[in-house]
């Protein structure tokens, strides 16, 4: 499409204007990058991304991700003059209860919006991703016909460049050479204390080329040099590409351009009357968009929509037959029930870990699902997470067992990354007490409702000699206090399949499975096996006698607990077990169930697991005993903690007694 100068400066000057206007009613936001970014946006959008408003999940349209979310204005301004299903009106409503544009882009929320971001760094690493999965698509379905020749483009800003977690990505990013990856860094020099070189000193250019980059740089402002940039960068086959562009922000403000005040601050209703007439405009109007624009945006979707069709007629005369039934396991819905035939069956009585369960059932999933990929933090000797004979992405290479090195951070941006592009079920692999490092990704994925499903090995004291910098102690309270993150502690690895089913069912969002480094026993069950992971609690075993008391237990303590319970029995004490895996899949049940699991008449009740107590009083009630962990573990063997911290049978049992006066 042929875009006249005038035409450009006109879409630049209108993305301003709303950009302005948007903050100025909402009286907060961020003007100044949309107001910079002006000429990439118009650009981008007009010469560069193909993609149509009337099917924003097109599998072959250019992913654009706003890594500094806070700019959030200059992508729904151009949602709506592209034509996305996103009105003046919402434009209007910026910020506000209810709107479809809140402060920061929220995937699923908005029509047209990729990535949740606002959390810097996170966009470049969920780019990434993308770009990954876009490599690993076009090695499905490429052969002899280019399906999926898409790009990913991101936003990026100084303090995207701070964060490490984007160096982290982009580390791995240059190694695994992601051709289809553009990243355009606003460089305006600006953050909210001022000045970048406040904090920040070094060449990001010679950084990004270090780590195998193509990197371009350009005046941010002029469209035919950002149009070149963006031309070049496609060209680059073989590495992903850096375009940075010098911006000034807040561009047009007479008394804010270049302002650190213009970052995170509406204008003023005076600056933004000045900065109309500085730019031509009717300094009394608001949310004005000339009738030109709308028509050049509407011819370019004419543009896209040929694109488009042309595409879906490729696809339609290419994927069919067994192609066909292929991509439509990489898109449909995973039949948890049909797939449970496939997966491994645990021997009752045997010793097994339940990461090498974890790593059995891995096995399976590979064979069974051909879109589901991931990787460890150089963990997965330990984790069990690496399966043979899937190929593996690593220096110049793709494949479905994913390298990530020891980048958690990345890790966890990228596996959302994988799972925003759609048709990929990702996983990743570290230890518990790492989850420090990747939490940010992970509550964005839960705020996202992204199926991305986290393997966390060595997942309590148990872990032994290493000692307390590598013993979890309060991260499992730390992950179930994320809203909408399900998770799964494993007693044993019958719950240990059923844990990936539930995690692989049609409407989970992201998943915690919490595996151990030592062997605890298969356990014996009744009638259902281990279906009962799937409420999240369920009756492992009852007395033949009245309930005086109810032992709940997680992962590890199970069958310790089921010990316990035992010997109380002998000595005239009813001990109902409870396998309490999941807290949120157990509040999702019907009130019904959960009475029958945890009876309001058996007021006493104790709780096992080694970890914080916090959060269990909502199950335990008043008056509980609560055998956890409330301080750092220790390094030693783990029978030895064991006995130390007091997590063994006899122990349970002394305590149960003592609490129960018997």
């Amino acid at each position: 499409m042929k875009t006249a100068k005038d035409d450009m400066q006109l879409v630049a000057t209108t993305i301003r204007t709303l950009a302005m206007d948007g903050v100025q009613r909402a009286k907060s936001g961020h003007p100044g990058m949309p107001m910079g970014c002006a000429e990439i946006a118009a650009v981008l959008w007009l010469k560069a991304l193909r993609h149509n408003p009337s099917d924003p999940a097109w599998p072959n349209r250019d992913r654009f991700v706003l890594s500094a979310g806070h700019g959030s204005m200059l992508l729904y301004s151009m949602l709506h003059l592209s034509g996305y299903d996103l009105a003046i009106d919402d434009l209007k409503s910026f910020r506000q209860w209810g709107s479809r544009t809140p402060g920061h882009p929220e995937f699923g929320h908005t029509p047209g919006v990729e990535t949740t971001t606002g959390p810097l760094g996170q966009g470049v690493g969920n780019a990434v991703g993308m770009a990954l999965a876009q490599e690993l698509l076009r090695a499905e379905f490429n052969a002899g016909e280019a399906l999926i020749d898409h790009f990913v483009y991101a936003l990026a800003g100084d303090g995207d460049m701070m964060e490490g977690v984007s160096y982290e990505a982009a580390s791995l990013a240059g190694h695994w050479a992601l051709g289809r990856l553009i990243v355009i860094y606003d460089s305006n020099g600006i953050t909210i204390e001022g000045p970048a070189d406040l904090a920040l000193s070094e060449d990001v250019a010679a950084r990004f080329a270090a780590c195998g980059w193509h990197v371009q740089e350009v005046d941010g402002h002029d469209c035919d040099a950002i149009e070149s940039a963006l031309a070049a960068a496609r060209g680059e086959n073989a590495r992903p590409s850096l375009v940075i562009a010098k911006t000034r922000i807040a561009k047009g403000s007479p008394g804010r351009e270049g302002s650190e005040e213009s970052h995170g601050a509406p204008l003023g209703e005076d600056e933004v009357k000045k900065t109309k007439e500085n730019l031509g405009c009717d300094p009394d109007g608001t949310f004005c968009v000339n009738e030109r624009v709308y028509e050049i945006f509407a011819q370019k979707r004419k543009e896209l929509e040929k694109e488009y069709d042309n595409w879906k007629s490729k696809f339609g005369k290419t994927v069919k037959g067994d192609l066909k039934k292929r991509w439509d396991r990489f898109y449909g819905a995973v039949d948890a029930d049909a797939l449970r035939g496939a997966l491994p069956v645990f021997e009752t009585g045997k010793n097994v870990a339940t990461r090498s369960a974890g790593g059995k059932v891995l096995e399976a999933l590979f064979r069974e699902l051909p879109n589901i990929v991931g990787g460890s933090a150089d963990l997965a000797p330990s984790n069990k997470s690496f399966v043979k004979g899937y190929g593996e992405t690593g220096k110049g290479a793709i494949g479905r067992n994913i390298h990530f090195g020891i980048r958690e951070h990345a890790m966890g941006a990228i596996q959302n990354g994988i799972a925003y592009y759609g048709g990929f079920i990702p996983y990743s692999a570290t230890f518990f007490v790492f989850m420090d490092y990747m939490r940010p990704p992970v509550r964005l994925a839960a705020l996202a409702g992204l199926r991305s499903i986290y393997v966390f090995t060595h997942d309590s004291f148990f872990v032994g000699e290493d000692g307390p910098t590598h013993q979890p102690i309060e991260q499992l309270a730390a992950a179930r206090a994320i809203p909408k993150l399900s998770v799964i502690r494993p007693a044993d690895a019958e719950e240990t399949r059923e844990a990936w089913l539930a995690a692989l069912s049609g409407d989970a969002g992201p998943t915690a499975i919490l595996l151990t480094r030592q062997d605890v026993p298969v356990l014996e069950r009744g009638t259902g096996g281990a279906l009962g992971l799937h409420r999240g609690a369920y009756v492992l075993w009852d007395p033949k006698r009245a309930l005086d008391v109810i032992l709940m237990a997680s992962g590890s303590e199970v069958h310790i607990a089921l010990d316990a319970a035992k010997e109380l029995e002998s000595a005239g004490i009813g001990a109902r077990v409870v396998s309490f895996p999941s807290w949120d899949l157990f509040e999702k049940q019907p009130e019904s169930y959960r009475q029958g699991v945890l009876p309001t008449a058996v007021s006493r009740r104790v709780v096992i697991e080694a970890g914080l107590s916090m959060g269990w009083e909502r199950h335990a009630g008043d008056g509980a005993l609560y055998i956890t962990l409330e301080h750092f573990g220790a390094s030693a063997p783990a029978g030895v903690l064991a006995e130390r911290f007091g997590f063994t049978k006899d122990t349970i049992v002394a305590r149960v007694r003592s609490h129960l006066g018997r």
